[in-house]
């Protein structure tokens, strides 16, 4: 199978005009088929507060009422997305923007009321894995926003981690897939105070004995989960790892 590596960066790498224009440059030397998938949250909270809209969030995720859906909707699918398609552009790559909603790519249900009601805010059930095949075996390079739909005409918010995950393990039926989440760190740390101890690879079993051990805490674990699940659906490889270091394969690699 041919190799594909789809990369998910966070907000904060693509809102700021030097961040982001590294990113590309990075991205633009990974080799082969490739797809990136972006946040952009920090953009979507400031634009609400200009417009009056008070951004409200528990554990760390956003609650989507209808003002803040129009807001992020703006945001990712057409601020941030389309930053990062110029950008692409200007490098000589040929870059696709997408939600969820275009060419029905990324169905997913309003997630249910719980404990919480996070408002419009989907949780994926269904990815068209073949057109994305298609549109990458033609030489596009698609970039996809955190937004999906219902396909009853209504837009949903969708973490940006979940977007990635879903749509490596559906092209992971079509091709060798890496997938990549980056974030501030090198890779997952043995001491989080010392950024060079970095863990080089992880598997289930050491995966467990480093949280027995209190090595791995805090977001770093839903993260490991949700790269072992992907491996799991047959994604390749997982790898952790910042931005600046997409292009050289360093990291934490899960297996």
């Amino acid at each position: 199978m041919e190799k594909l590596t789809l990369i998910k960066v966070g907000g904060k790498i693509v809102e700021e005009e030097e961040t982001l224009r590294n990113l590309l440059n990075d991205f633009s030397q990974v080799e082969g088929y490739k797809v990136l998938v972006h946040g952009g949250g920090r953009s979507a909270t400031k634009l609400a507060a200009q417009l009056g809209i008070e951004s409200k969030m528990v554990g760390g995720r956003r609650i989507t009422d209808a003002d803040m859906l129009r807001v992020v909707t703006m945001v990712y699918g057409g601020l941030v997305n389309k930053n990062i398609v110029a950008g692409l552009q200007a490098l000589g790559i040929n870059a696709l923007g997408l939600t969820g909603a275009d060419m029905n790519l990324m169905r997913s249900d309003k997630r249910p009321v719980g404990e919480v009601d996070y408002g419009f805010v989907g949780d994926v059930k269904e990815v068209n894995a073949g057109l994305l095949a298609s549109l990458i075996h033609q030489g596009i390079v698609p970039v996809l926003a955190p937004l999906t739909h219902d396909k009853q005409g209504h837009m949903l918010n969708t973490n940006a981690d979940t977007i990635a995950g879903e749509a490596a393990k559906a092209l992971a039926k079509h091709f060798e897939v890496t997938l990549m989440f980056c974030f501030e760190k090198k890779g997952v740390l043995k001491d989080e105070n010392d950024d060079e101890s970095v863990i080089p690879e992880i598997d289930r079993t050491a995966f467990k004995q480093y949280v027995e051990a209190g090595v791995i805490q805090g977001g770093m674990i839903p993260k490991l989960e949700n790269s072992f699940q992907a491996i799991d659906a047959g994604v390749k490889q997982v790898i952790i790892t910042q931005a600046s270091d997409i292009h050289l394969g360093k990291g934490t690699r899960v297996f």
